[in-house]
């Protein structure tokens, strides 16, 4: 990309997970497990942002699998607020409801 890499932000995005119990046939079901990489020629990588929390049986979002900590919605609202100077109700207007969260990415 060139000089347009200092001014580009690449999100990739998966919310695709698996719980970590057991289900009858020995397998796991479908669960959260949501990961963003943000990579950019602005971005302040090399880091692990966001919420988190170790993985133990209190943490279990229904005794089985990880909780949402991360609202995509509001990562990519705090990311294109950041990026665009857009106000709260321009973010508003794309992702309605979501309150967008700056992680100091850019």
């Amino acid at each position: 990309m060139g000089a347009a890499w200092r001014d580009s932000t690449v999100v990739v995005m998966s919310e695709f997970g698996r719980t970590f119990r057991q289900n009858d046939n020995r397998g796991t079901d479908h669960g959260h497990g949501s990961v963003f990489w943000v990579m950019g020629g602005s971005v302040r990588g090399n880091q692990v942002a966001g919420e988190q929390m170790r993985v133990e049986q209190a943490t279990l979002f229904q005794n089985r699998d990880f909780p949402v900590l991360n609202e995509y919605r509001a990562l990519l609202g705090g990311l294109l607020q950041r990026q665009y100077d857009l106000s709260a109700s321009q973010i508003n207007s794309v992702f309605p409801g979501a309150r967008p969260r700056d992680l100091g990415l850019l």
